[in-house]
């Protein structure tokens, strides 16, 4: 059965008549080769209206070319074997369960690319990748697997609103590199990800949640938890124990307010630790060609995604200090001080230290955040992908103690001397402030040490290729 457009089925749907070989020559000369797509489920026609619109001819292959009618305006429609006959190129867009059809068109699949976007239900769904199984199910075509990181939206929306990138596997080079070109040509990205081997990790790449994410959010999450129950215990249980106070309505907004700049800090502290934790591992080994343990390894991979997590937890402090003013305790708070003062017949005088203090610790804090907000920015991609390394490392590195130092003085400030009170230790429990300065401090401290000319000056030799050798030996690899 000769392929047919959509709009020659929908003059007449029951009399297929053939298409007219002249006037579907002119119409397509301008067009590029012809692509094949196998499946008209919601990603072969996302896929065949974005091939359209680059420039494609489309043909796609039915069970039922009669009753396609979704299909988007401009494709052909024909039966599998008719389409075959029209593309080098095919693309299956069908799911694992449905390849049993193929068996039947080996012949016409020999030499042919077969591209399988297809993906399972959960990982590891079967022993081998739906790539590997379709190539010893026509082992007469040639497999690449491929556009199965990209969903149909990304292709309706141009990219725009999605990730472009592409990922591609395939044994042979050669059509790998047509698969790529098919891609690039409808604006995506394509990345060469090696042989069919690969296409078990694609394949359990789309069905990963937030792979990269998952050990910040147990660490933020642990975090939140401990430091909610340190201050309930401290500010709400142990008043009511003690003096049989009800101070329940600080869980809403004092006690969030303590958590969130608590756990930044700790965040932020932990994005630059294992940087200097590394540094003196390789000062110790005398050499940057060995490879680091894998906890030191897998928590340097999510510094990115720490930081992050503590730019949204300073932002809500920022948000939670704003409306401190209009609450109704704070404002009752107010009122009880001034009737106190005048019941007295007095006025307090302005203490000059309170008042540095007090201005130093917003000072800090402002500045702080704001170049936390300049670290922030700088790890878009769309801002980062146009600096060089210098420059990145310069915000991201110096700039990044800048702010850990600037937040760490600040919750300094906010402690002034209450770390000496001992009456504030309630029940033996230091203020939950001086938990949160122990892991920036030693960061700031191991900092300082690398910083200095001797050490900074033999980290830098490491790092440009120099080796310690064994004792009795005093030559230098370079």
């Amino acid at each position: 059965m000769p392929c047919k457009t959509l709009e020659e089925m929908d003059v007449n749907s029951s009399n297929m008549i053939p298409l007219h070989q002249t006037t579907s020559r002119k119409r397509l000369d301008h067009k590029r080769e012809a692509i094949c797509i196998f499946g008209t489920g919601d990603f072969g026609r996302s896929l065949g209206m974005r091939l359209l619109k680059s420039g494609y001819q489309v043909v796609f292959g039915s069970r039922n070319p009669q009753n396609s009618t979704l299909l988007p305006s401009g494709a052909q429609v024909c039966t599998h074997a008719d389409a075959l006959k029209e593309s080098e190129i095919i693309f299956l867009a069908v799911h694992r369960e449905n390849y049993d059809f193929l068996s039947a068109l080996s012949n016409l699949l020999d030499g042919k690319v077969l591209v399988d976007v297809s993906n399972n239900l959960k990982m590891n769904q079967y022993p081998e990748s739906n790539a590997q199984y379709l190539s010893q199910l026509v082992p007469k075509a040639i497999v690449v697997k491929g556009f199965n990181t990209v969903s149909a939206w990304a292709l309706q929306s141009g990219s725009l609103d999605a990730n472009s990138q592409v990922f591609v596997c395939g044994d042979d080079n050669k059509s790998k590199q047509q698969v790529m070109d098919v891609a690039r040509s409808l604006g995506l990205t394509p990345l060469d990800q090696g042989s069919l081997l690969a296409a078990e990790e694609l394949e359990n790449y789309p069905l990963q949640l937030f792979p990269m994410w998952r050990l910040p959010f147990i660490i933020t999450a642990g975090l939140t938890v401990f430091f909610f129950l340190y201050c309930v215990v401290i500010k709400v249980i142990h008043p009511y124990v003690e003096k049989n106070e009800d101070n329940s309505y600080l869980l809403m907004v004092s006690i969030p307010n303590k958590i969130f700049p608590i756990v930044s800090l700790i965040l932020l502290g932990l994005v630059y630790l294992p940087g200097v934790i590394a540094a003196f591992l390789q000062l110790y080994r005398g050499t940057k060609y060995k490879r680091f343990p894998d906890w030191l390894d897998k928590w340097m991979l999510c510094r990115k995604q720490l930081g992050l997590v503590a730019f949204v937890y300073g932002f809500l402090h920022v948000f939670y200090s704003l409306i401190i003013p209009l609450r109704y305790s704070t404002y009752w708070r107010n009122i009880k001080y001034i009737t106190a003062q005048l019941k007295k017949n007095s006025t307090s005088e302005m203490e000059v230290v309170w008042s540095w203090k007090s201005d130093a610790f917003y000072a800090s804090g402002i500045l702080g955040f704001s170049v936390f907000c300049l670290l922030g920015i700088t790890s878009l991609p769309s801002v980062s992908n146009v600096m060089n390394w210098r420059e990145f490392r310069f915000v991201q590195s110096k700039l990044g103690h800048v702010t850990l130092l600037l937040c760490t003085v600040h919750t300094a400030l906010l402690g002034w001397n209450k770390f000496l009170i001992l009456s504030l230790y309630k029940w033996g429990l230091p203020p939950a402030y001086l938990l949160s300065m122990v892991i920036p401090c030693i960061v700031l401290a191991l900092k300082l040490i690398l910083i200095t000319p001797c050490v900074d000056r033999m980290v830098t030799r490491i790092r440009q290729g120099w080796e310690r050798k064994g004792k009795g030996s005093s030559d230098l690899n370079i």
